[in-house]
């Protein structure tokens, strides 16, 4: 059965328009435990379908290396592209130029304005659709 949202204390994912969203509660501190459980709910409400994820981090205190590897290697099973929102300049810049390094097997973009991280991800999805 598919669902529509999904949270436990430290985050909630919900549908939207053919977009799946995803806010954090406010200071969260994420560690691998927390990441695998991040991980986990987002793979359930997925339903075995890709999505186009606009993931928020505007409300975490900090992720711990632990868990951003375990991200890495564990968390892009249902997803054709990320959009991930920051609340700084600064993070955008580091995260985007790591990004491009790394070079990730779908489309995947920082942003500081969440209308521009959602027109971005609406654009790949009507490429995608054609």
């Amino acid at each position: 059965m598919k669902v529509n949202s999904v949270r436990n204390y430290y985050i909630e994912f919900w549908l939207e328009n053919g977009i799946l969203f995803s806010r954090f509660q406010e200071g969260v501190e994420i560690d691998i435990e927390r990441m695998k459980g991040v991980v986990s709910l987002r793979e359930e409400i997925s339903g075995g379908e890709n999505q186009y994820w606009l993931y928020d981090l505007g409300n975490v205190k900090y992720i711990t290396k632990e868990a951003r590897d375990y991200a890495d290697k564990y968390g892009q099973n249902y997803l054709k592209s990320v959009a991930v929102l920051v609340n700084s300049h600064i993070t955008k810049y580091i995260y985007n130029t790591y990004i491009k390094l790394k070079k990730p097997i779908m489309p995947f973009l920082v942003f500081t304005n969440k209308e521009k991280a959602l027109e971005w991800l609406l654009e790949i999805k009507e490429k995608d659709m054609k």
